[in-house]
């Protein structure tokens, strides 16, 4: 089993995929950490998975074995996920609580369903930790016991008098350099040529012996395997990610740590989008019913939080239409909005027939990543790449960026973190189609499933640099026409509506099929999310909020508007 984080589930590891040799070496260090010592715990979560309804465990353990109470808390976040009747892969559509019944109840049921949670990760991490100390504990033993046995050996060998003897022959030579140069000098023209040779020498022995004394630790795969994200107390913030992966339906022997973490730096990074807009909602709807005076305010605060026109339009149309059908109460007010904005992003989504973006196993896929300058390709493929690569899949880079300087050293340097194989042209002024053939033939020799092609930055006004794009778009549909082609335009958040124009004119060149928004953790604009997916309709299909590795998961309209619309701490 293996933990796909561009579905959040556990997955059943194909049986062909541990025959390249590449992918054993690329795979495991990133799940090494968290693979070895938790194995008990994934296999007895592996089972309640299949076995959801049991509930014989008692509520009398919980302090010794937090993982018992998991069964009793999860119920109660059936009432949220009660609404929707698809499947599983409709996530992000139900993923919306449809009602609002019982307030009292649902948070009673969120803080205990948190309580259980909180538990459960504590318990792992002192099972982890606890683990960690016995290996370390166990590894010194062994150099201990080898670094005495290597020396006496060579003594015994030479025996005990004539080593002293060969120590200090050896020492006094060194010492007699520094003389040598002195009487050289004496003779004419070559003196001083000698003096500095000698002087060098000395010098270089002296280099030698710190070189031997210090030996330097390099860390170049350090970030390979980033640890995971320490629990820390049971705050406001934990209790907030817990409600909305709660309001999800999602069971607490399912919750990670790391998708804690991920939901509290989304609230982070949308903080600054989120203090003009949440505060002045809450003062435009605060505790009164819902009037079309209040609509008509609410349409200058979407407008100055880069909503967008279209989008603005539509939310406000929706909600006018509920005010005359019938009188919407205090407090109902904030749960429309949430609605309308969620349905606004996942419509493009809902139109596309695929609600998560993932890799098929056991095929070829092929992501082209396209974007003006400076929005972050580069960095979003290195963590693309280990998003692979730690779900499981057999991941290639193709570094199609010849233009940018030291454009293919940048992706080298991401693609060693997550161990992934890269196809280059190191010659000057390469033709990017050419580097994009040669890395599907690459792929297709040695069963990549995912092929993540970086390309240069351009202007959406630049037409010749478009129409290389439309050739590398050609080169991959002749050279792998089975695979699974996914061209996604990289955003800034920063650049509000700009950015919404960029996705008009790349959609029409690159034949877009979704977008990546990025530093949305940098930027007051986030609600440009909005006007991408409601006036270019393109899907969004991952968001990026931080500079980590890990930074980086698949969109999900859900939580995007819980961390837009949260209230301020």
């Amino acid at each position: 089993m293996v933990f796909d984080w561009f579905r959040r589930r556990q997955v059943n590891k194909p049986p062909g995929e541990p025959q390249p040799p590449e992918v054993q070496s690329a795979a495991p260090p990133p799940a090494g950490p968290a693979a070895e010592e938790p194995q008990p715990a994934v296999g007895a979560a592996a089972d309640p998975m299949v076995e959801t309804p049991r509930k014989t465990s008692s509520d009398g353990g919980a302090s010794p074995a937090p993982e018992e109470p998991s069964p009793d808390q999860s119920p109660p976040v059936a009432l949220p996920s009660a609404g929707p009747a698809g499947a599983t892969a409709s996530v992000q559509q139900n993923a919306a609580p449809p009602s609002g019944a019982a307030p009292v109840a649902a948070s009673q049921d969120t803080l205990a369903w948190a309580k259980a949670a909180y538990a459960r990760l504590k318990a792992e991490q002192t099972a982890k930790a606890a683990a960690a100390q016995q290996t370390t504990a166990a590894e010194p033993s062994t150099p201990v016991a080898e670094a005495p046995s290597s020396p006496p050996s060579p003594l015994r060998h030479h025996g005990s008098t004539a080593p002293e003897t060969v120590l200090e022959e050896e020492a006094t030579p060194p010492e007699q350099l520094p003389p040598c140069p002195s009487a050289a000098p004496s003779a004419a023209g070559m003196g001083l040529l000698a003096k500095a040779a000698a002087e060098r020498e000395q010098r270089q022995a002296e280099l030698d012996a710190q070189a031997v004394g210090a030996e330097p630790p390099r860390q170049s795969g350090g970030m390979v395997a980033p640890e995971e994200p320490g629990l820390g107390s049971f705050d406001e913030e934990f209790t907030w990610s817990a409600e909305v992966l709660a309001a999800q339906g999602r069971q607490v022997k399912d919750v990670s740590l790391e998708e804690i973490h991920w939901l509290g730096r989304l609230r982070q990074g949308m903080e600054k989008t989120r203090r003009g807009l949440v505060t002045r909602l809450l003062n435009s709807l605060g505790d009164d019913p819902l009037t079309p005076e209040i609509v008509d305010d609410l349409e200058a605060v979407l407008l100055q939080a880069d909503v967008g026109v279209e989008a603005t339009d539509a939310v406000l149309d929706a909600l006018r239409r509920r005010v005359n059908e019938e009188v919407v109460p205090p407090g109902e007010g904030l749960r429309l909005l949430k609605d309308q904005l969620r349905q606004q992003l996942e419509r493009p989504i809902r139109a596309t027939g695929c609600h998560l973006l993932a890799p098929q196993r056991e095929r070829l896929n092929v992501w082209l990543l396209v974007g003006v300058n400076g929005v972050g390709k580069t960095t979003t493929l290195g963590k693309l790449a280990n998003l692979a690569v730690r779900s499981g899949y057999r991941c290639m880079v193709a570094a199609a960026d010849t233009f940018r300087a030291a454009a293919v050293e940048q992706v080298s340097i991401w693609a060693e973190r997550s161990q992934v194989e890269v196809i280059a042209n190191p010659s000057a002024n390469a033709d990017p189609a050419a580097v994009v053939f040669d890395a599907i033939g690459a792929a297709q020799a040695k069963a990549v499933e995912l092929l993540l092609v970086d390309t240069a930055g351009r202007l959406q006004t630049k037409h010749n640099l478009m129409e290389e794009l439309a050739k590398i778009r050609t080169i991959i549909d002749r050279k792998a026409p089975d695979a699974v082609v996914e061209s996604l335009l990289v955003l800034d958040a920063s650049q509000g509506q700009n950015g919404l124009r960029q996705a008009l004119a790349f959609a029409q060149a690159a034949q877009l099929t979704g977008v990546v928004m990025t530093k949305l953790d940098g930027s007051a604009k986030g609600g440009v999310a909005l006007a991408v997916a409601s006036e270019a309709n393109l899907p969004i299909r991952f968001i990026g909020a931080g500079e980590g590795l890990r930074d980086l998961r698949p969109f999900n309209g859900f939580e995007f508007v819980e961390a837009l619309m949260a209230s301020p701490r």
